[in-house]
């Protein structure tokens, strides 16, 4: 009777550890046993050892949510162990009728704890967009009709940088569509990388009052230097990183900057995340997109340092893109455009169009490359830069009299370009800002060229009416003689091509650009261009069997040289009246350029739109704008 007494109790003892609720909360109600006076020693034995090996699956069962019941457990005398020759399996059903309980909390799934699920609600940040938001984005993105080919350009390329030591500054573009998008974050990046390197850690650099104080240095000082291949993997991302939040805020007027992300993103499972999602409607990336409002550029900074990987991977360019217009706002995406029923990225072939490059370049998704706003008459007008940017823009388009590129793009605070050609975006930069400076005779044709554009009512045809001339004149402080201004007026038009002719044979007392002296000077310089295309090519020459060559980016040093501001005739005059005088004084043919061998190349033509008459030339391959 006894040594049953103390069984009933450990098995009492049993139960009771199992129990996961406070002390206060009274035990489950459980099926009284039969009466001992019922049952046979065997009977009895079996019992007991039903019920002790019924509590110790449900000890098991329930120890990873109730490690304080399981300590307790622990605490009470072991049972002993079962002997094989008594005791019997029980059967299923007759364990669950003596085993009775009430309904207990279902136990956690072993996959994934409350913490880790708590910890991934708390880095699912930013906000869903709207149905019809999506909806608008989408359409303004890329219409109604956009295909799966121009899809997989743009969901399918990161902001990555390039693995090759020589070009490890650059980033690396796999697709055709994106190239606007990376053009552009690649010059602003460069701006960092090359005249900020030293102050990468500060995550306010980007602010205006920063910028000018460092550009007012290095006009003053040296240049950046071009050893590419010693830059860390830590400067690089910053500098990426501090290059999205500067156009970011330049979009969002300098208050804002939105940050797209993907929902259920956890740091470091990005590409676990990205495998298999597809984006092909404005209800899938509804599902996916999550946004962020921040006013602080510290704060952007922050976050899109944490976030990188997202931004490296296959939706990069898409997501920035997409963060860009938002920052902007969407109304006034509209509202900036000459016509917003076409979609930003062009068909057929997916190209960013010219609004893209424009908002990232000024902040404003304007179609042209004009400075300031064109008036049609009517109450219509076109619109162009409104403004001073950081980094500018050269088109091979403008060589081929297509489009004009204003001076705030030819001219911007820092040696960057974006090239544009009929059907991709690289960069040309150079290390030292002086560059840019005019000497007093440049100053003024620049003075006079903007008087000029000013009255340019053509959409960049290089040509004025006669009150438009009158103007220039009044504002340039130009005096032609009585029948040379007859001349330039007669057919009522007046051609910017026959009136710098004018201005070359004018003497710069009278305001023109001749200088008897021949003290004009000239340039010379180094510039760099990268084009950051990394796609794979067929060898049409290799034989069955022969490797697929892959193009890698590539970085072209080129030496410029700007000759004397006078025409070729004169050029070439002079130097015969030098050398048919029989002088002894080299001064005169000390004035024109040294005899230096030409190259050409589509990128020498846009770099001509910048400084006139430029002769480039350069080792190795040829720098490819395509």
């Amino acid at each position: 009777m006894a040594d049953r007494e103390e069984d009933e109790e450990l098995q009492m003892a049993l139960r009771m550890s199992l129990q996961g609720s406070p002390p206060a909360q009274p035990e489950p109600k459980r099926s009284k046993p039969p009466p001992p006076v019922a049952e046979s020693p065997e009977a009895e034995a079996r019992r007991k050892q039903r019920e002790l090996m019924a509590a110790a699956a449900e000890k098991r069962l329930r120890a990873t949510a109730l490690p304080a019941a399981v300590s307790v457990a622990r605490s009470s005398p072991p049972p002993s162990p079962p002997q094989p020759a008594v005791v019997e399996p029980p059967p299923a059903p007759e364990v669950s009728k003596e085993e009775k309980v009430e309904p207990e909390p279902e136990p956690e799934p072993t996959g994934v704890s409350m913490e880790e699920d708590k910890e991934g609600e708390e880095e699912e940040e930013g906000e869903e967009l709207p149905p019809d938001v999506a909806e608008k984005l989408w359409a303004m993105v890329f219409g109604g009709g956009v295909s799966k080919a121009v899809l997989a350009q743009w969901t399918n390329q990161g902001i990555r940088f390039s693995s090759d030591p020589e070009t490890t500054m650059g980033l690396v573009q796999h697709e055709g569509g994106p190239c606007g998008v990376l053009a552009t974050v690649q010059a602003y990046v460069l701006k960092y990388l090359l005249f900020f390197s030293d102050d990468l850690s500060n995550p306010e650099i980007s602010s205006p009052l920063y910028t000018l104080g460092q550009r007012r240095f290095y006009q003053s000082s040296f240049s950046a230097g071009d050893d590419f291949s010693s830059l860390t993997d830590d400067r690089k991302t910053r500098a990426l990183v501090h290059a999205m939040v500067e156009i970011l805020f330049l979009c969002g007027t300098g208050k804002r900057a939105v940050v797209a992300s993907i929902a259920c993103i956890n740091r470091g499972k990005t590409d676990a995340v990205l495998e298999g999602l597809s984006v092909e409607s404005a209800m899938d990336l509804q599902k996916v997109l999550r946004t962020s409002t921040f006013t602080s550029r510290k704060d952007a900074f922050d976050i899109l340092l944490a976030n990188i990987p997202l931004f490296q991977s296959r939706l990069g360019a898409m997501l920035f893109l997409i963060s860009a217009l938002l920052s902007r706002g969407l109304e006034y995406i509209q509202e900036d455009r000459d016509d917003p029923s076409q979609p930003l990225v062009t068909a057929p072939f997916g190209h960013a169009s010219q609004e893209i490059v424009n908002l990232l370049l000024c902040g404003e998704a304007v179609p042209n490359v004009f400075d300031g706003k064109m008036d049609l008459g009517g109450g219509m007008s076109l619109k162009g830069i409104p403004n001073n940017v950081e980094v500018g823009f050269l088109t091979l388009l403008e060589s081929l009299n297509l489009c004009k590129v204003g001076q705030y793009l030819k001219c911007p605070k820092w040696p960057i370009w974006v090239v544009g050609s009929e059907s991709h975006y690289t960069v040309l930069f150079a290390l030292n800002p002086n560059v840019q400076e005019e000497n007093e005779l440049e100053e003024r044709e620049s003075r006079i060229r903007r008087a000029f554009d000013a009255q340019d009512q053509s959409g960049g045809g290089g040509f004025i009416s006669v009150e438009g001339f009158q103007q220039v004149l009044r504002d340039t402080d130009i005096n032609f003689p009585s029948d040379k201004l007859e001349d330039l007026c007669n057919a009522g038009i007046i051609v910017w091509s026959e009136f710098w002719q004018a201005l070359l044979q004018l003497d710069k007392r009278a305001g023109g650009m001749k200088d008897p002296t021949g003290l004009m000077g000239k340039k010379q310089f180094t510039i760099f261009h990268f084009n950051g295309i990394a796609k794979s090519v067929l060898n049409g020459n290799a034989g069955a069997g022969g490797s697929v060559p892959i193009q890698r980016p590539r970085l072209c040093k080129l030496n410029v040289t700007v000759p004397p501001r006078w025409t070729q005739d004169e050029y070439l005059a002079d130097v015969v009246n030098a050398s048919t005088s029989g002088s002894k004084d080299d001064s005169i043919l000390s004035l024109a350029p040294p005899v230096q061998t030409s190259q050409h190349a589509p990128l020498v033509d846009c770099i001509r739109t910048r400084w006139p008459r430029a002769v480039c030339s350069w080792a190795g391959d040829v720098p490819s704008i395509v």
